[in-house]
Formats: structure tokens, C-alpha cells, sequence
């Protein structure tokens, strides 16, 4: 498998730096600690994105939705951990445009080419003139070699304890080939409403911007869109996808080139969708939960959510008890119609439940099954063709010794 990393695709550039936003614990300044991200496209890029469904937004992820709108293709993205920059009021927005202005001066290139992105603490100021001051290394640090690249994702990273990238080259019809790299950001204040954390693809793809916009959204709406780490949404939730067709290799709707090209960027959303789930605060063990048989889609996801939201039910996985009744109740409670008395249920290929009788099983066996690091729980309502599915986490000791202490 070829190494992963943002800046892969033709005519990119990323780098990371340590702005003194997160805490050293050495106090070196030169530590393997990053705050400060930085992507740059040599050429101007189309970009599409999608966004928190929050009412409240940061003032950072604003400041980029306005500018996406207009369509203007873009060069660069400055991206912060730490500092949320939202419920400041209007020194949020115009702290964003400060750092953008900061970075398009070093850069040579127009304020509104530059997005902006902040995640961390809410309620908090931007340290600007740190951001600012670091901001002609970052600069000079811009690289497309790898190492360039995961410090821009160790950059953008809170609570997470692993980075998050993904890389594919696709090959198309013509036999010339294009590639994809993604990163993300996300291990809790997750639920799905949309981005759920961030993320940037980048690709040298020639794309225009309502097909840009349309593979996005496909991507997104059963991968980070069926991420739920603890039932919360954050206001600075976003992803994106750069596209600078650096490659002279055109993609447009209704070709075979499309279809590979989204099965492509689907499958990257997916994998990033699991890192997300298994990195979640605290988590221990990857769950994946699938409605199969459901009369409606909007059954099969109520059922998925309120299992993959329920306490109990992480809880218990933490915890390797074998106490599956709580996967039915959640079911019940979710607002899906379905018959009770139909419902099967399988946990990692163990049945537990049938005709919505709880079922006698090996003990042992099952408590093998939850030791396992990733588990599936499966269950099939025999309703009608309805299917869908949500990456969770289990909830741990230490999800609540994370956030019950963030701000230190």
C-alpha cells in the first residue's frame, strides 16, 4: 500500500507547525507537537464542501462557507487545533480573516483564496498574532514530501491519538490515472448531522464544481454521516474536497471516469469514517451497526442511530458484558415501526436474538467475541429492503476523564 498523505495529488503543498497554541510539554518549541496546518495548491482549485448542520457555527468555518459559495476557486487553507473560534461574536469572523490575510501576503495570493478552519476549545479567542508569527515558517515549510504532509495532520489534531489519512490512485477508463488523498480530524463531540469533524480531500482531478459538489456529497452521506462517537455535534464541522486538475485529466458526470472516480473517494470517506470511530475519546473497541430489512430508510437510520447513541449499549460493550437486551430496547425507542415479534439479531456472527426472543448462547464463546477489538452488531427487521448502517465506539472510563478536564 503507497504511504498517505494530504499533499500526494499534483500540485500540492502542506506542511505543520507548532504556533504555541497547544501545550509543549518540554517547552522546547521544537517538539513533535503541531498546531498550525497549512495546504497550498500551485494552481487554483475548485472546492466543494459540506458542513455541521449546528445552528451554531464557528466564525473560521463561516468565514470558508462564504467563500465557497461563490465558486472562486481557491489556493490555500489554514487550518487550527485548539481554539474552536466560535460564540465570540464578530471578532471571530474577523480574526479569521485576519490570519487569512496573514497567510495570503506570505503566500502572493488574494485574502479570499484562503479558507479557514479552527477547532478546539468554544467560547475562546484566536491567539492571531501567534498564528501570524508563525505563519512565513509555515510558509517556508511547504513541501509535497510526506513528512510535510503528516505534520499538517498532526497539526490539526485534538484529542485524537491517531493520525488519519488515506490515499488512491485511481485508474480510468483512458488508462491515465488520477489521485485522491484525504485527512481528517474527529474523536469526539461527534454525531451524524452532516461533516462531523474535518476533513480535506485533495486530488488533481479536473472537476467542475457541481460535480465536485455532487461526489462529495455522495461520499459523505453514508461515511462521516453515520460517524457517532457520543451524540454531539460540533459547531466547526467540515469537509472539503480541493480538486486542481494538475493531472490535465478531466472527470465529468455520467462517464464510466465518474463512477470510478466516486467509488474511489466513497471508499477513502469510508476508511477514514472507521479510523474516526475507533479513535473515538476513550474508545476501545470499533462498533459497526447495520439495519437490514427496514420498510423505510428513515427507519433503518433511526434504529442505527439510537443503537449506536445508547449508553447502555456502549457501555456494556466497554465493559465485555454480554447484556444484548439492550440493543433491542434501543430499537424499540428509536421511532422505526417495525413488528417486534421479527426482529434477528447477530452480534459479530453470534445469535442472540430471534422472533424478538432473546436467545440462550455460549458464554465463553461470547465473551471471546467482545474482547475483539472491532465487533458487529446486525439486525434484521424483515420488513422490506430498507438497509443502513453506523460506525460507533464503545464509551470507556476514560471518555469521561477526557472531557471532563479538555480545557487542561
Amino acid at each position: 500500500m503507497c504511504e498517505a498523505y494530504i499533499n500526494k495529488p499534483q500540485g500540492f503543498k502542506a506542511c505543520g507547525v507548532y504556533a504555541g497554541l497547544k501545550t509543549d510539554p518540554g517547552n522546547s518549541g521544537n517538539s513533535d507537537i503541531y498546531d498550525v496546518a497549512l495546504l497550498y495548491s500551485e494552481v487554483p482549485a475548485r472546492v466543494a464542501g459540506v458542513y455541521t448542520s449546528n445552528l451554531v457555527k464557528g466564525h473560521s468555518l463561516v468565514r470558508s462557507i462564504d467563500i465557497i459559495k461563490t465558486n472562486k476557486p481557491c489556493r490555500a487553507f489554514v487550518i487550527n487545533s485548539k481554539v474552536a473560534n466560535s460564540c465570540v461574536g464578530k471578532a471571530g469572523y474577523e480574526d479569521a480573516a485576519r490570519i487569512a490575510e496573514c497567510a495570503a501576503e506570505k503566500l502572493g495570493v488574494e485574502p479570499d483564496e484562503v479558507l479557514t478552519a479552527s477547532t478546539g476549545t468554544i467560547g475562546v479567542r484566536l491567539p492571531v498574532d501567534k498564528i501570524c508569527d508563525a505563519m512565513p515558517g509555515l510558509v517556508a515549510s511547504l513541501s509535497d514530501d510526506p513528512e510535510a504532509g503528516h505534520k499538517a495532520e498532526r497539526a490539526i489534531m485534538t484529542t485524537d491519538t491517531v493520525p488519519k489519512e488515506v490515499m488512491a490512485t485511481v485508474s480510468l477508463s483512458s488508462g491515465k490515472e488520477v489521485t485522491i488523498s484525504g485527512m481528517a480530524k474527529g474523536s469526539g463531540m461527534i454525531s451524524p448531522n452532516l461533516a462531523t469533524m474535518i476533513g480535506v480531500f485533495t486530488t488533481d482531478a479536473d472537476i467542475d464544481y457541481p460535480v465536485l459538489d455532487k461526489l462529495l456529497r455522495q461520499a459523505v452521506s453514508h461515511s462521516f454521516n453515520r460517524v457517532c462517537v457520543d451524540g454531539d455535534t460540533s459547531v466547526c464541522d467540515m469537509v472539503t474536497i480541493w480538486a486542481n486538475g494538475a493531472s490535465g485529466v478531466a472527470i465529468s458526470e455520467g462517464t464510466e471516469d465518474y463512477d470510478l472516480f466516486a467509488k474511489a473517494l466513497t471508499d477513502l470517506a469510508t476508511d477514514i469514517s472507521r479510523m474516526i470511530a475507533k479513535d473515538g475519546e476513550g474508545a476501545t473497541k470499533l462498533l459497526e451497526i447495520t439495519v437490514d430489512g427496514a420498510a423505510s430508510d428513515k427507519d433503518a437510520l433511526l434504529i442505527v442511530s439510537a443503537v449506536a447513541k445508547s449508553p447502555l449499549v456502549k457501555t456494556g460493550f466497554f465493559g465485555e458484558d454480554a447484556n444484548f437486551g439492550r440493543i433491542i430496547t434501543a430499537a424499540g425507542y428509536s421511532g422505526a415501526m417495525f413488528d417486534p415479534d421479527k426482529i434477528d439479531i447477530d452480534v459479530s456472527g453470534l445469535p442472540v436474538c430471534r422472533d424478538g426472543i432473546m436467545l440462550e448462547f455460549d458464554e465463553d464463546e461470547a465473551a471471546k467475541l467482545l474482547h475483539e477489538e472491532e465487533i458487529t452488531i446486525e439486525i434484521r427487521l424483515h420488513e422490506g429492503n430498507s438497509f443502513d448502517r453506523m460506525f460507533t465506539c464503545d464509551f470507556s472510563y476514560d471518555y469521561v476523564k477526557i472531557n471532563g478536564s479538555y480545557r487542561t
